[in-house]
């Protein structure tokens, strides 16, 4: 992994900080500290790379840090919480979370958590296009190399993991996918039906910045009892 990733480390523990802070440089990361909500929306800027937000911290959660910081940075956002109640999951994703680990965690997996969302997002880019990098969907054009999506010709701004359940659904349109087909393609684990309300959040949150009306969409539908999928705005399967 390039020792130029940066990643922001929020979390008002210092032990959490510092065993974070040497377990990350020990990867070859660059880390910047913030030891509370409001440090960590000031200090978020367009050299980091990765954050890590704690869920429970003074001035501002991270529900509520992530929040402001999605209105400045797509970076990519990894929750800790010592909450597994499935209602605090769903928070953290409708503010913009793109996955989550419970304490107390593996050092082995939260690096692997943090490389898998440093791969989706920061892949390497080929100079030249081809043909199919470029996707283009009734009113909506995704760029795989690029990673830019318009709607109606504006750009809107998408979480990695928004990008990556649009971009693998308008691959291949017409098909349905399964919640389970979604999570287990995009997060690369195992499906369990707790993750179920993940892939619903993340739906709910991508028809809100493509759809003219989310109550009636026309780009990612609903199959009752079999999952979405994208098509045309006059098709339906």
């Amino acid at each position: 992994m390039d020792n130029k990733i940066k990643i922001l480390i929020a979390d008002d523990d210092e032990d959490i900080r510092e065993i974070l802070d040497i377990l990350l440089k020990a990867e070859g990361f660059i880390t910047v500290m913030a030891v509370d909500g409001r440090q960590a929306i000031e200090y978020t800027d367009e050299t980091v790379d990765l954050i890590i937000l704690d869920v429970a911290m003074p001035e501002k959660n991270g529900f509520q840090s992530c929040m402001e910081i999605r209105k400045k940075s797509i970076a990519p956002i990894l929750f800790l919480t010592a909450k597994s109640m499935e209602s605090d999951k769903v928070i953290g994703f409708s503010a913009g979370a793109d996955d989550y680990i419970i304490k107390p965690f593996s050092n082995a997996e939260l690096i692997f958590r943090i490389k898998a969302l440093l791969r989706r997002c920061y892949q390497y880019q080929p100079l030249i296009k081809e043909k199919s990098s470029v996707y283009k969907i009734n009113n909506i054009v995704l760029d795989e190399i690029t990673k830019n999506v318009t709607v109606d010709n504006k750009p809107i701004t998408l979480t990695p993991i928004e990008f990556d359940i649009l971009k693998l659904m308008m691959k291949y349109p017409n098909k349905v996918f399964s919640v389970q087909n979604l999570y287990e393609s995009i997060w690369s684990q195992d499906y369990s039906y707790l993750d179920n309300n993940t892939i619903v959040v993340h739906i709910s949150n991508l028809r809100k910045k493509i759809e003219r009306d989310t109550k009636n969409p026309i780009t990612i539908k609903s199959m009752w009892g079999r999952g979405y999928y994208v098509g045309e705005s006059n098709k339906t399967l």
